[in-house]
């Protein structure tokens, strides 16, 4: 008992009680051995065995005694224990949650060992609840977690009991839930950003299913059922179902490219073949949504069954049998295109372009020639053909004019020429008035017409760099030598008259003025050439009709051409 330190007052408290204790304990210890001495001398009881009694109730006693000491400082330990367990769970639990204090915690130790045990019980209480409701809130984060990263990782299945949330109870505290909580917000906007994507899939996978009829439902159903809504399951949204959404997106939109790269030549073959063989508008108008395609880019195709498998099959079939009706249709066609170069050529009086229209039918035939090519090569030839003679026009109008010149002034020639023009006759005033009209237009329009004519022709020669050609001869060659023998017939001219007024005419023939001419004078001055009255006429004829050489000379043409106006201005009548 001595070795145990206590403080002052419990120690006097504590003797105080041990005195009386054992006072008592000897009175009855004293009491009980007179009694037993009273029994032990009316029974007769050995003296040693007497001291042998006493000696082991005394012994009892001390044992007894020891007992109660034993358990008192038993007892002592172990209310210092709980309490410093108490304060050690508490400092813990402080710890744990992050707080630094508690209210209702005793700041000094004061009373006996129960006293300062129920003085720190309601802090520890309070505690222990806090740490409950901590933990609580911490499994609940913590099972939401674990529930969405499930979800998030694909599986199917998820334990919701709590028993499978580990928590470290070492770590409790505020900014610890707040990390939980933290994690659990980044989870829910993973979680959302992956349902969207998935929907954004979803609705791609729709649409183009749409665009091309193919079944949506069965394509999303066979990428995870849980896609689809039927189900009525909870969408998986792991990052092997994003990768398939995307791939299945790709190849469809694949699939569209390729469908509308096919349509896109289909298109085109069908408007080749159309242009082809000039089909009707309700031909055409059986595919317009074919050729409508025709300048969609893949993006732009978005209205439903715009590009069916039965679209591509029937835009396939009409290729087909437009393909058959192309060979007779080509040739149709390239004949009907050579007459109209032969026509645009004839008109403007150019060379038509040598082509051997046998030997084309016959490669058409035997599909040796690309029919497409052949008529791309024609619209070629006429588009040039027409450009060059719209760049012909104005000189052969000058030309066609002069043309009708030079046919009145042979005509006037021949007339001039008529002795019996004058003669009493049906037509004679008729032909009188017309050969006034014609000296006039010959004479307005001749000569400065050519003149005209041979300015811009050589313009053109120039520009294009080559020669004008008029039913295949050179226009120029042919304006410079009817300059010529204009010329020739105005010098002619002169020397006859010359000789005229030499030789005085006879009288003879002034009387034979009033005398009737003959019957012939009526007859019909016939169409001879240019140089009608003179022996060398016939050929000049043949050469101007034919037109000339290049090899013709362009000097003096200006002074020949005034010589000309001049000298037809003089000799207007005859």
């Amino acid at each position: 008992m001595g070795s145990l330190q206590t403080p002052i007052g419990m120690r006097s408290s504590s003797l105080l009680d041990m005195s009386c204790g054992y006072l008592l304990k000897e009175l009855q210890a004293r009491c009980s051995l007179f009694c037993t001495q009273m029994i032990w001398d009316e029974v007769g009881e050995d003296k040693f065995e007497r001291e042998k009694v006493l000696l082991d109730i005394e012994q009892e006693c001390v044992e007894a005694y020891r007992r109660k000491v034993d358990h008192a400082n038993i007892s002592r330990s172990r209310l210092h224990q709980e309490l410093a367990e108490s304060e050690a769970e508490l400092t813990h639990l402080l710890l744990c949650l992050g707080e630094r204090s508690v209210p209702g915690r005793p700041e000094k130790k004061e009373g006996t060992l129960r006293e300062q045990l129920d003085a720190i019980a309601p802090a520890l209480r309070e505690m222990r609840l806090r740490k409950d409701e901590r933990v609580k809130q911490v499994r609940s984060v913590k099972g939401e977690i674990q529930k969405i990263s499930a979800e998030i990782a694909g599986r199917s299945t998820y334990e919701e009991s709590s028993t499978n949330i580990k928590i470290d109870d070492n770590d409790l505290s505020i900014k610890k839930l707040e990390e939980y909580q933290n994690e659990l917000h980044r989870l829910h906007d993973e979680k959302n950003e992956r349902l969207q994507k998935v929907e954004i899939y979803i609705c791609a996978i729709r649409d183009l299913s749409a665009t091309m009829e193919t079944e949506a439902s069965m394509i999303i159903t066979k990428i995870h059922p849980s896609l689809n809504d039927l189900y009525g399951i909870s969408k998986n949204i792991s990052d092997d179902i994003l990768k398939k959404l995307n791939g299945t997106v790709v190849s469809l939109e694949e699939e569209k490219q390729n469908r509308l790269e096919k349509i896109h030549h289909l298109g085109r073959a069908l408007s080749n073949l159309w242009n082809l063989m000039d089909a009707s508008y309700e031909d055409r108008q059986k595919f317009s949504h074919v050729i409508e395609l025709l300048s969609f880019e893949p993006s732009d195709v978005c209205a439903p069954g715009s590009i069916t498998s039965g679209i591509i099959q029937q835009a396939e079939a009409e290729v087909k049998r437009l393909d058959q009706l192309k060979a007779s249709k080509t040739k149709e066609l390239f004949l009907k295109k050579q007459k109209e170069l032969e026509t645009t050529c004839n008109i403007s009086h150019m060379e038509t372009p040598s082509t051997e229209v046998g030997d084309i039918i016959n490669l058409v035939d035997s599909g040796e020639i690309d029919h497409v090519e052949l008529l791309n090569a024609m619209d070629e030839k006429i588009a040039r053909a027409k450009e060059e003679a719209a760049s012909r026009k104005v000189i052969i109008e000058k030309v066609d004019r002069w043309m009708l010149a030079r046919d009145e002034e042979r005509w006037l020639e021949e007339y001039d020429q008529d002795e019996n023009r004058y003669s009493v006759s049906r037509n004679a005033h008729r032909n009188l008035r017309r050969a006034e009209r014609a000296r006039k237009e010959v004479s307005k329009i001749t000569g400065r017409l050519v003149e005209s004519i041979l300015v811009k022709t050589k313009s053109w020669e120039e520009e294009r760099q080559k020669v004008f050609l008029y039913n295949e001869e050179p226009l120029v060659a042919m304006l410079q030598e009817y300059s010529n023998l204009r010329q020739e017939k105005e010098v002619e001219k002169l020397r006859l008259r010359e000789k005229k007024k030499i030789i005085p005419p006879p009288v003879a023939q002034q009387d034979n003025f009033y005398v009737a001419r003959p019957a012939s004078s009526n007859r019909r001055i016939s169409n001879r050439s240019i140089n009608g009255g003179y022996g060398s006429a016939s050929p000049l004829n043949r050469k101007l009709s034919r037109g000339f050489n290049n090899n013709t000379n362009y000097t003096a043409l200006g002074t020949s051409l005034r010589r000309e106006s001049s000298v037809i201005i003089k000799n207007t009548w005859p």
